[in-house]
Formats: structure tokens, C-alpha cells, sequence
């Protein structure tokens, strides 16, 4: 399964997404710089995380407007899949192919802590390597996490499955809606999450708790 890592000013979660992709599918993602518009084949488009634009206006706002995001946002309506980690979860709100709006966590503060989630919907194309109810650890760094949305959207969302992941045992950081730590829109293909699984495959790391999101995507065998 060939990916694509986006590569943005101020993101800083590139290479970490680089070197786990490269390690769970065999092949390096190839890299997508702002103001390309022709994307290549690839089944999987990842936006990493960090401080895009130095975070100005909104997170997310100014990057959603790159040129690249509109060949994403085509890609998307195609049915390619989409993950957006952290910052790229923010990205992807702003550019309307995810519901709700991430705020400032609701202690006004940074958060950086290892947290647990919970696997709320392992039917799909980015979860099938777990189980639902699933506890995994996964590290968690955000200043505006603070997933919300109204009442009609969230109760959408949660009828129709789209709430992939949620922040379990007590560990919300940031104090998001019904605990929601992970949201895919309703095509199923396009996942914004604000922990970030990629730091957490291997060993090396402490755990591999993350890897099942990228076996899953990249459709190999988790390890």
C-alpha cells in the first residue's frame, strides 16, 4: 500500500509519521510539500501533526487553505483514505472534511502525557487490527484538543459510528465532548485524531499500541 506524508510550515511530526510508515508497510510514503496539486496514486494521505503557520488565526485555519488541500479534498471525495494526527486533525476540520471544531483545552494549557483510549469502533478502515473496547496507551501533546460540536452533529456522529476513539479511564486531557479523541466522516474514509499513534510502534518507544492504526490503514498485518 503506497502513502504520502503532507508536508506543511511549521509541522514538526513529519519524519515521526515518515519512519513509522516506512517501518509497518516496507516502502517510504512519499513526501507532498504545500503547493502541490497533483498528488500521486496512493491509498493513504496522512497530515502529521505539530504548528502549522505557527498556529495564527485558528489552528489548522491558514494550512487548510494551502493549495495542497484542495487536491487532498478531491482525493478524499474519491474515496482515498485520509488521517490527520494532531495538528492534521485540525487541519482537516478547518477544511470541512470533518465535523465539529477543535478549542483550547479546558485547562487553558499545554498537555504532553502518555493517555488511554478507548477503540469505540473497530469496523472500519483504520481500526479493524483492534477490538472495540479496546484499551491502547497513546501520547498525547496539544494545546487545542477540546474536540466539540453541537447537539445535533455529535448526536450524528454517534449514531452513525463515527466516533472511532474516545479518551478512556479518567484521561481526558483537554476535556472534549463524550470524551472523543478520534472522529471519521461519514464516508469512512478520512480519520482526525489528536494522539498521536505514531510515536507509540515499537520497542523502542515503550509499546506498540499505535502500530494497529497503520496496519490497519495500510492493510498489513499488525505486528
Amino acid at each position: 500500500m503506497k502513502s504520502a506524508v503532507v508536508q506543511l510550515p511549521g509541522l514538526n511530526r513529519d519524519r515521526d509519521m515518515i519512519a513509522a510508515l516506512t517501518k509497518i508497510s516496507g516502502q517510504a510514503p512519499v513526501t507532498i510539500w504545500q503547493t502541490e496539486t497533483d498528488i500521486p496514486d496512493v491509498d493513504l494521505i496522512v497530515i502529521p501533526g505539530g504548528f502549522s503557520y505557527g498556529d495564527y488565526l485558528r489552528c489548522g485555519a491558514i494550512a487548510a487553505r494551502m493549495p495542497v488541500m484542495q487536491a487532498i479534498i478531491e482525493k478524499a471525495n474519491k474515496g482515498v483514505k485520509v488521517l490527520g494526527v494532531c495538528n492534521g486533525f485540525q487541519i482537516l476540520v478547518e477544511a470541512g472534511l470533518l465535523p465539529g471544531a477543535l478549542m483550547r483545552n479546558s485547562s487553558l494549557k499545554f498537555v504532553c502525557r502518555e493517555i488511554k483510549l478507548e477503540v469505540a469502533n473497530a469496523e472500519t478502515d483504520f481500526t479493524r487490527a483492534y477490538a472495540k473496547g479496546q484499551i491502547i496507551r497513546c501520547p498525547v501533546a496539544h494545546h487545542d484538543g477540546n474536540y466539540f460540536a453541537d447537539a445535533e452533529t455529535l448526536a450524528k456522529i454517534e449514531d452513525n459510528g463515527q466516533v472511532l476513539f474516545r479518551y478512556a479511564e479518567g484521561t481526558n486531557p483537554n476535556g472534549s465532548l463524550n470524551d472523543i479523541a478520534g472522529v471519521m466522516n461519514d464516508k469512512g474514509n478520512v480519520l482526525g485524531m489528536m494522539p498521536h499513534p505514531e510515536n507509540l510502534i515499537e520497542a523502542a518507544h515503550g509499546g506498540s499500541d499505535g502500530r494497529g492504526l497503520f496496519a490497519s490503514a495500510l492493510d498489513v498485518i499488525a505486528a
